[in-house]
């Protein structure tokens, strides 16, 4: 299959099925576990924390920041399209009993940091604590740029809120940005990084904060059903994929431009040539039945979302030669 729903799809490669039978395993519940314990300690030093925690997804990393930093009846600030507001089940609610508080992103994916400061609560008994300030980078494809996150740590110290970044995809950000992954994260109290997206993990996220937070964040792990055995083969994949997968996003990022470029000059296709990493959004005319395309496409070997606005995904599954054949299909079929 050519799969372009999203970079969740990754095949692990050989070389790390090699590395995840190898790995040394124990019970991470009890602190056994070498191989996650190495993960967690590297993460700490790759991202300049001083204590990370080993997740099943990204949900469940950005679920545990936002309980660990908020308690009941407290409230988080985030983007109206923020993933740990709008897709991720209304987790802080459900599960945490913590209030969001969306804010109409900007068409750069950015807040404007006037309409976050009109929307912290005051000390009244009426409302929720805001306690927290979350943003996401890379959001949508786009990347937030550094002077803004510096903004946003000078805002947060201003308001005495703290700041989490969803980084499921911050290496993107980073590579697009031309810059270390830290310094994106030293911006924030807390990071939430996927290893299962581009850089090819088959599971699994890093919670990065302080100590204290993360110990929070370990005790609700288990409360919600995270607290995983010999999970370390696991483990030794998101280890491989930050130590060998990280520049190869960069060939991730020259074919989302690519197929941005070629899939604008079909006819009844408007393509939103702003987004500069890994995703491509289209727009098409009402002529084109995407439904029934994306059908004929399937039985093909093609996958892709169909949905009012296209979201395309480029990962390491994905080759030039892949996106010149579901162009080739999909030219045929308007």
């Amino acid at each position: 299959m050519i799969d372009f729903r999203s970079d969740t799809v990754t095949k692990p490669t050989k070389e790390m099925r090699d590395i995840m039978y190898n790995a040394p395993v124990g019970d991470d519940v009890y602190g056994d576990d070498e191989s996650i314990n190495q993960l967690e300690a590297y993460a700490c030093k790759r991202f300049n924390f001083e204590a990370a925690l080993y997740c099943s997804s990204g949900t469940q990393a950005n679920l545990l920041a936002l309980m660990a930093h908020c308690e009941r009846g407290d409230e988080y600030i985030c983007g109206q399209n923020a993933h740990n507001y709008k897709f991720e089940g209304g987790g802080a609610a459900v599960l945490g009993s913590v209030q969001p508080q969306p804010i109409e992103n900007e068409a750069d994916g950015s807040i404007p940091f006037s309409k976050i400061a009109a929307a912290i609560k005051p000390d009244d008994c009426h409302f929720a604590k805001t306690r927290l300030l979350s943003l996401e980078n890379t959001i949508g494809g786009k990347v937030l740029p550094l002077e803004y996150l510096a903004q946003a740590r000078d805002f947060v110290n201003t308001h005495s809120l703290a700041l989490h970044l969803d980084g499921a995809r911050a290496f993107n950000a980073a590579v697009e940005l031309k810059v270390d992954i830290t310094e994106i994260t030293k911006h924030f109290d807390s990071v939430s990084i996927c290893l299962s997206k581009g850089l090819g993990a088959p599971v699994g996220s890093l919670l990065l904060g302080s100590p204290a937070l993360i110990n929070k964040a370990r005790r609700w792990r288990k409360v919600l059903g995270g607290g995983m055995r010999q999970a370390g083969m696991l483990a030794a994949a998101g280890q491989f994929a930050l130590e060998h997968n990280v520049e190869r996003l960069k060939g991730d990022h020259e074919n989302a431009r690519y197929l941005a470029q070629q899939l604008s000059e079909i006819s009844g296709f408007t393509v939103d040539m702003t987004n500069t990493t890994n995703m491509v959004y289209a727009t098409y005319s009402s002529s084109i039945n995407i439904e029934d395309i994306a059908e004929a496409l399937k039985q093909q070997g093609i996958l892709f979302s169909p949905s009012k606005q296209l979201r395309l995904v480029t990962h390491l599954d994905i080759t030039r030669e892949d996106i010149d054949t579901f162009l080739n299909a999909l030219s045929a079929h308007i």
